[in-house]
């Protein structure tokens, strides 16, 4: 098992930044694959970016890329969604998720094993 546990969501004002955090406990952290997904009201659960185990190699959806930063501490167990330039549009719950084998970086919710139980972020015209 591994348990997630994401912070840094909040209240913030359109062209401002948030960096949002999810630590993990439980297995060998530095063996998944990390993604951050988002889920607004009425709406599915999207893909938003996601980070391999090992090496650095990151995805991201269109609607974020050049805007928000995938990034992980494997010494901390911890993985990083720092985003900028937010619009209102970006407000959601905002999860992270772990995927097996590390290589993978799916954009696909259902090739993650663990969730988290999600960070409010809010961003206003």
């Amino acid at each position: 098992q591994v348990q997630l546990v994401e912070s840094g969501g909040q209240l913030v004002q359109a062209g401002g930044s948030l960096r949002l955090s999810c630590t993990a406990s439980g297995r060998t952290f530095s063996n998944y694959a990390m993604g951050w997904f988002r889920q607004a009201p009425g709406k599915e659960r999207e893909f938003v970016a996601a980070i391999i185990a090992v090496g650095g190699i990151t995805r991201y959806a269109d609607s974020v890329k050049g805007r928000f930063t995938i990034s992980r501490d494997n010494a901390k167990n911890t993985v990083f969604l720092q985003m900028n330039s937010l619009k209102p549009e970006d407000t959601a719950v905002y999860y992270c998720a772990a995927e097996s084998p590390g290589y993978l970086i799916s954009t696909t919710r259902a090739s993650y094993d663990y969730w988290g139980q999600g960070t409010q972020v809010t961003v206003s015209s």
